[in-house]
């Protein structure tokens, strides 16, 4: 069972997808997002499987919530620097976690 220690290693974080490119590369349709998750942290890089559901157009400028303390990891030829959590939706494909309100980037979920 986890404990309140182990949620609290995690640091889990707001931010707004500012650019989202193709990436062909990837075994699975994905995207390369830019996430800026303000001053403390700023943008970082993240791939996430996520054409199947979401148009480019429609992820520029949405809130999400990432994990900002894992190690980078490599994704093909990209590099992820941070995990932008999602859930299975009914087929199966990830619809992404947001705040449902505006709120400040880089604000630590708690």
């Amino acid at each position: 069972m986890a404990s309140i220690d182990d949620f609290q290693k995690l640091d889990i974080r707001v931010g707004r997808i500012i650019d989202v490119e193709e990436f062909p590369e990837a075994r699975k349709p994905s995207y390369r997002l830019k996430i800026d998750f303000g001053n403390e942290i700023g943008i970082k890089k993240s791939c996430a499987q996520l054409p199947l559901i979401y148009k480019k157009e429609e992820l520029v400028g949405r809130l999400v919530l990432g994990v900002v303390n894992f190690p980078p990891r490599q994704i093909g030829p990209a590099t992820s620097e941070v995990l932008t959590l999602g859930v299975p939706g009914p087929d199966g494909n990830c619809i992404l976690i947001h705040p449902d309100r505006e709120v400040e980037l880089g604000g630590r979920l708690y």
